[in-house]
């Protein structure tokens, strides 16, 4: 029971190792499949759009929007003969959004990054081959990026998903983008190659850096985190004009105030582990990190935390692995 427990938490790493799929029941997995399709409440689709963007047969979606619908994660519109998100769903998804105080607090926290740079910063969770928006903050003045909370964007070609997939322990790296490479092969294509060298960048920087990958127009930054509750990696990122933030600029100005950002949310969710309401959960004023020649100096008290390690670790920063302690 031990071992099984183990090796369940540990495929969650990836949410959807190819290596378990006999622990997977089917059709409860193309049943997410199906709802993941929804990326936004307003969303309408129908059974050839869903078919189309999770890559089912039709037959097989048109069964799960039907049990789906018989179980209000679904609403049928009979005037578009489209589905939407239905009254289950929504509530489901509320009732696991409750701690709203701690939500409050990370959103705080990336508030006071923006109010310095002129960008979006954002927290977010991985769901298989992409991360989610779970909070955010944009500057008055930010351009070029405009994810809001629930907005899905690509582990392959976004520094989140670099500093996510750096961040996992290499065996679990590598077996996600081995199923990227069967499931997304441009994904995993363009991930693949970069994989070593931003594992590396993570051991010596505690960050990661992609430039005018995602869009020629946009470089970005991210610190990856442990995250207790989920026991996943999670990330803190921004995205910044390339044309105001160049490489170097992002290493000198960006990095320090978005180490010392993952380390305050890491202390928000360690100190939230047990109670969202914990009254450690206090917010104080985020100051740049001590760098020398440019280069981010971590303080003492911060662990070098080996991502994917199964004993209970501090949220407060991740490193790659690197057998430091």
């Amino acid at each position: 029971m031990g071992r099984r427990s183990e090796r369940l938490s540990k495929q969650g790493m990836l949410a959807g190792d190819g290596s378990g799929e006999g622990d997977v029941i089917q059709v409860v997995s193309r049943a997410f499949d199906v709802l993941r399709c929804f990326e936004g409440h307003e969303a309408r689709l129908g059974n050839l759009e869903i078919s189309n963007r999770c890559g089912l047969p039709r037959s097989t979606v048109s069964r799960l929007t039907h049990t789906l619908t018989r179980m209000g994660q679904l609403v049928y519109l009979p005037r578009d003969q489209k589905y939407r998100i239905g009254p289950s769903a929504v509530a489901m998804s509320s009732s696991m959004m409750k701690g709203l105080q701690l939500r409050n607090l990370i959103r705080q926290r990336l508030a006071d990054v923006a109010e310095q740079l002129p960008g979006t910063v954002g927290f977010v969770i991985p769901d298989r081959f992409h991360l989610v928006y779970f909070e955010f903050a944009r500057s008055a003045s930010a351009l070029g990026l405009h994810e809001v909370t629930g907005s899905r964007i690509s582990m392959a070609s976004t520094a989140a998903g670099a500093a996510y997939t750096a961040a996992l322990q290499p065996e679990i790296g590598d077996a996600l983008i081995a199923e990227m490479e069967r499931e997304v092969p441009d994904s995993a294509k363009l991930l693949k190659p970069r994989i070593e060298a931003n594992r590396q960048f993570l051991r010596e920087h505690g960050y990661v850096v992609t430039c005018g990958l995602w869009s020629p127009h946009i470089n970005g930054l991210a610190v990856p985190l442990w995250s207790p509750q989920y026991q996943t990696v999670v990330v803190v990122t921004i995205g910044l004009l390339a044309a105001m933030y160049d490489e170097e600029r992002l290493h000198r100005e960006v990095a320090p105030l978005m180490i010392e950002l993952g380390r305050a949310v890491g202390g928000l969710l360690e100190g939230a582990e047990g109670d969202f309401l914990n009254s450690r959960l206090e917010r104080k004023p985020i100051a740049v990190a001590v760098h020398n020649n440019n280069k981010p100096i971590t303080s003492e008290g911060v662990n070098d935390l080996e991502a994917g390690t199964r004993r209970a670790r501090s949220a407060r920063s991740v490193r790659a692995r690197d057998g430091r302690r």
